[in-house]
């Protein structure tokens, strides 16, 4: 192997992020005629370690706060680290794989704790096996369905397409290629964010949220006209938003402010006119809720509709990639793979299509017994899921990766929540309901999201790839491995967490989306009725900010996510907005918010791995909050000054930076 042609980089080509010209081809930075490292013993072994330590991490904050943080960025930028470290030459093609096999455990915490912990919340059994087969065979299944499709996304529409969350991950590859520097940022980040959140899980020394009650006025105004403003300090969370970016956050933060503070005092007016529980399997009346059961009760259930309006206006707007992409697949399958050269550059080069094929035969197959006998016990039931699976996992496989594609963010939950629905219907009509009807369908929604997920997940690492020159039958080969382990990894995750902390009751971790889950498919497998009227107003909200192009998703979330989980989110929108325009000099304002995403992906995976330590401390009943204290409102205002000294510093850090040659 030669390293030449990898240890000096100069940067991206200059048509990386442009539309190619007649005749102009795009080249690599590691050449395609040449080999290069990429799958050895370091780079696997690292790629397994992140994908074990960022799934743990990436579940208990998905469960947490509703949002699932990309790994890709953290786990490329200690890889960078690692390798400058161990002062390995020509490393590019190795972090490459350690990032690609690594970045599974983010796609499969998704898929998986977006709808598995609702078993639990519903008070059903849900084993290991169960929950580690749902999502290693949604995983298995979203890679093979997105292969084909590769060609059309990272090559066709080579500048098309942004590809945020690749772009970002790239730029740290290769800028840690040229020197490595950032990786002490991370860690210095890392362990500020990290302790700070395990101040606040394991010893309480101020509180995690601030509310509007802390002052007398605020109380007044919370029981009388049930308006509550409610922030979560959280250093996580914080990073998140920043990454995230103020267009994005702000449509989450305006969804959830059109339910706390319009929908839901506008109930409470008319609370004093209403004697009776109004709603679907309601018994209390709205003059005795308080603002948190009247979101529960009435405002999470229309955002449930917007969720689901919303991937549905998705797949009709990618109905033409859908087509384009269907008509690859059945090219590449009965026409193409036959004539294509032996000597095919290793840059464009697919697993072969008759493995895709052959693995998708499998992998349906053992689908099928996993349903049969694990799941439904009944063949007929067992081929109506899988016929789900099939079917919906391939129809939305294209919208999730061109989602990636586009804004970065994948619609995961809206196209869930309609697999949910589809499956309670059609199990419900062929006889299967009650908590066997349950299981089923969130087990089915389980293996769905975790395709989608994946799907759109590694559509960003074979990008990655592309422009960087790496293999990518090395990056789908090795795919599976860290799926398989990254599987395992989340089926225990959820269980301890389960254990330690459950996922209802008051200080459960708040898995919003599971329980969106949960309160969609509980009604309809148990005879109650559902809150239809109140999907309804969801969808049409959807449809109507379609129209004013508005997207319909990120505020539709933001109407079921707790408050107090989208105002951090903002926060950090808004601190990514100011070091990002304060300078008239655009170098130094990408310098700025380049140096702010690694303080804040170091927030991300600091806070996120001690979140997962402190969960095992609780699980072995080491916990040293005081819980008089830990919920005083001294507790609430020492923990705003936290947090705005947290924020401080994000402000500080990232204004430190200047652009590459000064």
């Amino acid at each position: 192997m030669s390293d030449e042609p990898v240890e000096k980089i100069k940067g991206l080509p200059k048509n990386a992020y442009t539309e190619l010209k007649d005749g102009e081809e795009y080249i690599p930075i590691m050449p395609p005629h040449k080999t290069v490292p990429e799958v050895n013993l370091w780079s696997v072994t690292w790629g397994l370690v992140m994908a074990i330590i960022f799934s743990a991490a990436a579940a208990y904050l998905g469960l947490k706060i509703g949002q699932v943080f990309e790994a890709a960025i953290p786990i490329a930028i200690i890889a960078v680290g690692l390798s400058t470290m161990g002062k390995r030459k020509g490393a590019l093609g190795e972090n490459v794989i350690i990032q690609s096999i690594g970045a599974s455990s983010g796609v499969i915490v998704a898929g998986a704790i977006f709808t598995l912990p609702a078993l639990y919340i519903l008070n059903l059994e849900a084993q290991f096996y169960q929950i580690f087969l749902s999502s290693l065979f949604g995983g298995i299944l979203g890679i093979l369905f997105l292969i084909p499709f590769r060609k059309y996304f990272v090559s066709d529409m080579h500048g098309k397409l942004p590809f945020p969350e690749a772009t970002a991950t790239t730029e740290v590859l290769v800028s840690g290629e040229k020197g490595g520097k950032q990786a002490r940022l991370l860690v210095v980040s890392g362990l500020i964010g990290g302790i700070y959140d395990f101040i606040i899980a394991t010893f309480g020394w101020w509180s995690e949220v601030v509310t509007s009650r802390v002052i007398p006025w605020g109380e007044a105004l919370a029981d009388k006209a049930k308006l509550v403003f409610k922030l979560n300090v959280g250093a996580a969370v914080t990073g998140i938003g920043y990454i995230i970016g103020l267009k994005y956050t702000a449509i989450i933060a305006a969804g959830s402010f059109v339910g706390w503070f319009v929908i839901i005092p506008i109930i409470n007016y008319f609370a004093p006119g209403l004697t009776a529980a109004v709603g679907s399997n309601i018994t209390a009346v709205v003059g005795s809720m308080s603002a948190e059961d009247i979101f529960t009760n009435y405002v999470r259930p229309i955002g449930i509709g917007g969720i689901a309006m919303a991937g549905i206006i998705g797949i009709i707007n990618s109905s033409a990639i859908i087509r384009k992409a269907l008509g690859l697949v059945v090219s590449e399958l009965f026409g193409k793979h036959k004539s294509m050269p032996k000597e095919e550059l290793r840059t464009r080069r697919d697993l072969p299509m008759y493995i895709i094929a052959g693995g998708i035969l499998l992998t349906t197959i053992l689908i099928l017994i996993f349903f049969h006998f694990g799941v439904v016990h009944n063949l007929a039931h067992a081929l109506i899921g899988l016929a789900i699976v099939l079917i919906i996992s391939f129809l939305f496989t294209t919208v999730a990766a061109n989602a990636i594609a586009i804004v970065g963010t994948n619609p995961v939950s809206g196209m869930t929540l309609m697999t949910l629905i589809i499956t309670s219907l059609v199990m419900a009509s062929v006889g299967l309901s009650g908590t066997s009807g349950m299981v089923a369908a969130l087990i089915i929604g389980g293996v769905v999201c975790t395709a989608l997920s994946m799907a759109g997940g590694f559509i960003t690492d074979l990008k990655i790839g592309y422009w960087l020159g790496s293999s990518p039958f090395k990056q789908q080969t090795w795919k599976f491995l860290g799926t398989f382990v990254s599987a395992a990894t989340v089926g225990g995750v959820i269980m301890l967490l389960n254990k330690t902390y459950g996922f209802t009751g008051k200080d459960a971790l708040v898995a919003p989306q599971a329980n969106a889950m949960a309160a969609v498919i509980e009604p309809m497998m148990s005879g109650k009725p559902a809150p239809w009227l109140l999907y309804a107003a969801g969808a049409f909200f959807s449809l109507i900010l379609t129209m004013i192009k508005v997207p319909a998703l990120p505020f539709s979330l933001g109407m079921f996510i707790p408050l107090q989980l989208n105002t951090p989110l903002l926060v950090g929108g808004i601190i990514s907005h100011i070091v990002s325009t304060r300078s008239k000099d655009a170098a130094v304002n990408n310098a700025r918010k380049d140096r702010g995403t690694l303080v804040a992906s170091g927030f991300i995976a600091g806070g996120a791995l001690m979140g997962v330590i402190s969960a095992i401390l609780r699980f072995f009943n080491v916990n040293y909050v005081n819980a008089q204290w830990f919920e005083s409102h001294s507790a609430e205002l020492l923990g705003l000054v936290m947090f705005l000294i947290l924020c401080g510093y994000l402000i500080w850090e990232s204004l430190r930076a200047k652009p590459e040659g000064e």
